[in-house]
């Protein structure tokens, strides 16, 4: 018997930072949904002191590269909520993403979802953030 995804579940999501990685994606969905270069206009991609992923907020005249499905249509994706917080700056760059964070951010990645599975799991951002937390303490170390 096979599964799949009702069709009340299926979502058209911008992505436009570590999802634009496939490796990232399969680990967190167990597949790759079909996608293609798309642009959020008006909006800019930022990086956040302290974290390896970015955060867009709405700015007239910008656009976001990013993924979705080859047509033009209204998608769901994250917004970064405070405009004026101090730790968003410049442009986040995913070829620069992947260089640097890529393959820890797959590791993190694959363990957030190993203790989503654990009976005793935390909310899922709470599951994030002690990963990322995790990951935060081993490179202050270093």
């Amino acid at each position: 018997m096979g599964s799949s995804i009702p069709q009340a579940a299926m979502h058209n999501v911008f992505v436009y930072g570590s999802l634009l990685a496939d490796d990232v994606v399969r680990v967190l969905l167990h597949r790759v949904p079909r996608s293609s270069p798309a642009v959020l206009r008006d909006f800019h991609r930022f990086s956040i002191k302290g974290r390896v992923y970015p955060a867009i907020l709405p700015i007239e005249a910008k656009e976001v590269v990013g993924k979705d499905t080859s047509e033009k249509m209204q998608v769901d994706t994250y917004v970064w909520c405070n405009k004026s917080d101090p730790n968003l700056y410049g442009e986040w760059d995913f070829e620069e993403w992947k260089r640097l964070h890529k393959e820890d951010f797959i590791k993190m990645s694959m363990g957030f979802m190993e203790e989503l599975q654990l009976p005793e799991s935390k909310p899922r951002v709470a599951t994030y953030e002690s990963f990322y937390q995790q990951k935060d303490d081993r490179t202050s170390m270093a």
